[in-house]
């Protein structure tokens, strides 16, 4: 595995065309088999230079910002699917002109920019909030008590304003089609009057569609047997992370080791809070090509990120020999929620991306500089 890297620069993100290819065509056929609609969402993946191969399968996006839907409109050459938990004035005649469909986090936002939707022959929609998740880190559940995300069922009259069309929730996070089914059972009893009046329900990102142990076939089940209860709607799913699982790597290097109270610490040339902060927020542990599970007699180290954040670091991991100074450390599954969320902090270098092509061969897409840095600042 690690062959096929030995050319391409240090710190990388590599995306896979293969891998990214093997993930559209699956989708595709989900969408296609289940007579649903499947659309990419930004948040996850908005390597846009990637977009002419995705276009290929997938001809919608959906946005959470007029830069998202800027986007959409720009290089994914249609109208975005707009959703932001709360729109500003001075942008939502932007976003309105490039949006194919508005969703609506309250009734007073959807009050306010309405008339400025009717120009633009945008489709309305509301988030609802079923008040049921399966996701564990609250960070991440956007339907935890108190949430600001989407209208519970008891403020949501029975008989929506006019100019609603679709419904929208969104409560899974890398979720299987079991975890999907127990929110639906919940949408369907809190919100089934609602349903029957509108044209479309989106069932939000979180679809896990690409994962080795997915239930494809549960889910297209699922899929079908909902829409025959309700042949009004028109169904649309959002994920994201599920188009990039596991298409690529980050590649990183060791710069040096030092130990304290026993523990060593292979010091790399990309930072955990910088450019994999999921690491840190979810948390998770990434696989890294060449680990082993832990054993005795074998070699134990943290890997330090480069900031100076005293938690940029993340452990631990064992191999075989002794890692060395130059060494390179492959991280996998590395590009769905990574680029979309790294930061320059510390001014620290931020890792290239590239892609490697289907014959093999490396593009260099994006190679950050000091001006990178400089012009987030002023």
């Amino acid at each position: 595995m690690l062959d096929k890297y030995k050319n391409i620069i240090s710190s990388c993100y590599v995306i896979e065309e293969a891998l990214l290819r093997k993930n559209l065509v699956l989708i595709k056929s989900v969408a296609e088999r289940a007579d649903v609609e499947i659309i990419l969402a930004f948040k996850a993946f908005s390597q846009w230079k990637t977009f002419s191969i995705v276009r290929e399968y997938i001809k919608k996006s959906t946005a959470s910002s007029l830069y998202e839907a800027r986007l959409a409109f720009e290089e994914m050459g249609s109208k975005a699917h707009t959703y932001a938990p709360v729109y500003q004035a001075n942008e939502f005649e932007k976003i309105a002109s490039m949006s194919s469909h508005v969703t609506f986090n309250s009734l007073a936002h959807f009050e306010k920019y309405f008339p400025q939707t009717e120009k633009y022959g945008i489709s309305c929609g509301l988030r609802i909030n079923p008040e049921i998740s399966v996701v564990e880190t609250d960070l991440y559940n956007p339907a935890k008590a108190g949430s600001r995300l989407g209208i519970v069922a008891e403020n949501l009259p029975k008989t929506l304003p006019k100019g609603i069309e679709g419904l929208h929730f969104h409560v899974l996070c890398e979720n299987s089609s079991y975890d999907l089914e127990k929110v639906l059972e919940v949408v369907e009893q809190k919100f089934n009057a609602q349903l029957r009046q509108v044209k479309w329900l989106n069932m939000g990102g979180g679809h896990l569609i690409t994962r080795e142990d997915y239930d494809v076939e549960h889910l297209i089940s699922l899929l079908k047997k909902f829409k025959e209860k309700y042949p009004n709607l028109h169904i649309i799913l959002e994920p994201g992370a599920a188009f990039a699982w596991r298409t690529g790597v980050l590649i990183a290097e060791v710069q040096d080791i030092v130990e304290n109270q026993g523990i060593k610490t292979a010091m790399l040339n990309i930072s955990f809070a910088c450019h994999l902060p999921d690491c840190l927020e979810m948390p998770y542990k990434p696989v890294v090509v060449g680990e082993i599970p832990p054993q005795k007699d074998v070699f134990k180290y943290r890997f330090g990120g480069n900031s100076c954040l005293s938690g940029d670091f993340l452990g631990d991991f064992y191999f075989h020999k002794k890692l060395k100074i130059g060494q390179r450390i492959i991280f996998e599954d590395m590009i769905h929620y990574t680029t979309v969320k790294t930061t320059m902090f510390n001014g620290v270098s931020h890792p290239s991306i590239g892609i490697l092509r289907k014959n093999g061969d490396f593009e260099l897409l994006k190679k950050f500089s000091y001006e990178d840095y400089k012009n987030r600042m002023c």
